[in-house]
């Protein structure tokens, strides 16, 4: 049934007076072009310019102001969000070596407890890390990663209390429950311990670039200034992480570029020793290695662009061309990761853009585990049990909540061990789901997955319809069940992802053809969509949403530059938009990392290429759809003066009188607001802003 949706006045900037931003200009020039900048002074890299925060503020009180006749329905929306959520719930219990670990929330808490216990019921439950106790004294926080040392005494967990993912890493004696002295700060958050339980390694990051570039050993109870530094990456276009090998003998440094793979690794049982590179360096060779007792199991793109596993010793290891095939290259299947274990190993694979998993035996006998959904989102779930018969997977499609299976590897039967309840009425036969290929311009097809509410949808273009698109990095956003949308679907929306090259749905081509100098084919495909769900009566241009974040944010505003007529309204989170300056700038935190996947504008071609779409150079003279922008002042991701930039222009430059809202969170960063509860404030403003106009649309049809 239809919730109502009458709740105040329409949304309107009437009467109110925007905040109108000064312009100071600034000229930048390259390879002989010169750019205008207006607002270059927006840049405040402490974040503590007083001009700058008032006009934020001012921002805020604007949007406040306009959104003020809708708060009645904002306010029932966050009831709405909140009160499907469980309060009081708890995480499967995970077996890794004599304990049973899981985690518990409970009432209004925002954060979870951490547990372990001796059985798989809980026996001689013990508290390890209250995360609320943790974030009390702060606005933000977020908890990093959790781990405990080999002979199970010593907690290790990373924090956040900035939202600018600069972890401070503590230690915890799980004997005596006492903290120990040990603080290591600027992390990256990760750690990984030597089997002697006394040695820690982590990543330091460079807080001008936030990168981590640096790894160092730590020995417990000593100073983090008398740290030694293990390894340095000096080519600031790799991402640096840490792990342990399967078989928890090695150590391992792991580099990724967005098109080059780098290893090394130490023993395990001599964390004194020196870290040595695992497999011989080649450009654009990425890969993927593990290691389970004496043989090695790499996925490589190696004369392969989708990926083949191969095996070796660790007398070829560092040779590729004494490897062993084990599982060759498909033209139209993606190998994307491999779990061992003890007799079995599982590959987790994808084709015509649906995940699925291979349980392999090592004698070659293999089978695949099989679900009914027609589009879906799965994972291999926590498994550090190498000895393990069966493996745990979560699951979830666009109508099937998120579910913990638990399934044999000798013969794929599933046993759910846990799906997320939803409170309230719901009811998953109330909605479909379909996964529809749209021909995009130059032929190719463009994988969409949708969702509505059965009761509701007429296929008409009645409905409004809320397009979601990321398309960068090769991130696949894969359909998944949200608890959130649902506020969206029981009032007559459908929501649909369009699958866009820069993704990696249909395999590694997918992604070349949507980077660097092929950008512009991940907004030709977000578009042509666009138009083939109005076409196919999903929808109609006047009540046609549209959302991304990050790099979606460019998606979204390279596509209202270049097709503003196809929709009514837009939601930008945390928007890339000013992507000339911003590659141009080395001293902004991951923008060497970038080269591979935006292009060098260095380089006169890649600045040619990225000057033709970047949001921010391509606002123009035109009517813009309804707009709201969401960034948070600490973001370390994208800074807040690309979207406070773009902002500023488009008030300057838009011919219509359509909203343009743009709200900081004076707290947060990349993720938006910490807590389970409280980042339901923001998306109920964004759901108030996307219902209001939808509401407006079907009582003045165009």
């Amino acid at each position: 049934m239809t919730k109502n949706t009458s709740h105040s006045a329409p949304l309107s900037s009437a009467g109110l007076h925007a905040p109108i931003a000064k312009k100071v200009p600034h000229l930048l020039e390259t390879h002989g072009h010169q750019r205008n900048d207006n607002y270059y002074w927006m840049r405040d890299d402490e974040r503590k310019d007083p001009e700058i925060l008032a006009h934020l503020n001012a921002e805020n009180s604007y949007c406040e102001a306009v959104m003020a006749p809708q708060q009645a329905r904002q306010d029932a929306l966050f009831k709405e969000l909140k009160s499907r959520i469980v309060k009081d719930d708890s995480s499967v219990p995970c077996k890794d070596g004599d304990y049973w670990y899981h985690s518990e929330i409970s009432g209004e808490q925002e954060y979870s407890r951490y547990y372990r216990a001796t059985s798989f019921d809980g026996d001689n439950k013990h508290l390890l890390l209250d995360v609320n106790a943790l974030a009390e004294p702060h606005e933000f926080f977020d908890l990093g990663d959790l781990s405990v040392s080999p002979n199970d005494r010593f907690l290790s967990y990373s924090q956040d209390t900035d939202s600018r993912r600069i972890y401070t890493i503590k230690f915890k004696d799980l004997n005596t429950g006492h903290y120990l002295d040990d603080e290591l700060e600027n992390t990256e958050g990760q750690l990984i311990w030597a089997n002697d339980n006394q040695t820690v390694f982590y990543v330091k990051k460079d807080l001008q670039t936030l990168l981590g570039t640096q790894v160092f050993r730590h020995k417990l109870g000593t100073k983090q200034v008398d740290d030694e530094l293990v390894y340095e990456e000096e080519d600031h276009s790799f991402y640096l992480s840490l792990s342990n090998s399967r078989d928890e003998s090695l150590l391992m440094i792991n580099l990724h570029a967005t098109e080059t793979t780098d290893c090394w690794a130490l023993d395990a049982n001599i964390p004194d020793g020196e870290f040595v590179q695992l497999i011989e360096f080649h450009e654009e060779h990425e890969y993927l290695v593990d290691k389970l007792d004496d043989t090695f199991y790499i996925l490589t793109n190696w004369q392969a662009k989708n990926f083949r596993l191969m095996s070796a010793n660790k007398d070829t290891l560092f040779d590729r061309e004494q490897w062993q095939q084990v599982i060759a290259h498909r033209d139209n299947v993606l190998l994307e990761d491999i779990e061992l274990f003890n007799q079995y190993f599982v590959i987790t694979e994808r084709e015509l853009g649906q995940i699925r998993f291979i349980v392999h035996q090592y004698t070659g006998e293999s089978f695949p585990l099989t679900f009914n959904d027609p589009c879906y989102d799965a994972a291999l779930g926590d498994n550090p049990e190498r000895d393990a018969r069966a493996i745990r997977l979560s699951y979830s499609s666009l109508t099937t909540p998120a579910t913990l299976f638990e399934c044999q590897l000798d013969n794929g039967d599933k046993t759910t061990l846990k799906q997320q309840q939803v409170l309230g009425d719901f009811n998953s036969n109330n909605y479909s789901s379909e996964r529809i290929f749209i021909t995009a311009r130059d032929g190719e097809q463009v994988p969409v997955s949708i969702v509505y509410r059965n009761d509701l949808f007429n296929k008409d273009g009645s409905n409004p319809l809320l397009q979601y698109g990321y398309g960068a990095y090769g991130i696949i956003i894969d359909p998944r069940f949200s608890s959130d949308n649902l506020s969206l679907l029981d009032r007559g929306f459908v929501y649909a992802i369009a699958h866009v090259r820069g993704g990696e749905m249909l395999g590694r081509h997918w992604y070349e053809q949507g980077k660097k100098q092929h950008k512009q084919n991940t907004f030709n495909d977000f578009i042509d969509v666009s138009k083939a769900l109005i076409a196919q009566g999903y929808t109609q241009s006047d009540r046609l949403f549209a959302s991304g974040g990050s790099a979606g944010g460019l998606l979204m505003g390279a596509v209202i530059n270049q097709a503003p007529e196809l929709y009514c309204g837009i939601e930008a989170q945390v928007p890339f938009v000013d992507v000339v300056t911003t590659m141009l700038d080395e001293s902004i935190p991951l923008t060497t990392n970038e080269y591979d996947e935006w292009g060098n504008p260095n380089q006169q071609d890649a600045y040619q290429t990225m000057l033709a779409y970047s949001p921010v150079d391509n606002v123009a003279k035109q009517d813009y759809p309804h707009l709201l922008v969401i960034t948070g002042l600490h973001d370390s991701q994208v800074q807040y003066f690309e979207p406070m930039k773009w902002v500023a222009k488009l008030r300057e430059y838009k011919s219509d009188d359509n909203l343009l809202l743009f709200k900081t969170d004076m707290d947060a960063g990349h993720g938006g607001a910490s807590g389970r509860f409280k980042r339901l404030k923001e998306q109920a403003l964004v759901f108030t802003f996307l219902l209001s106009l939808a509401e407006q649309a079907t009582a003045n049809p165009t």
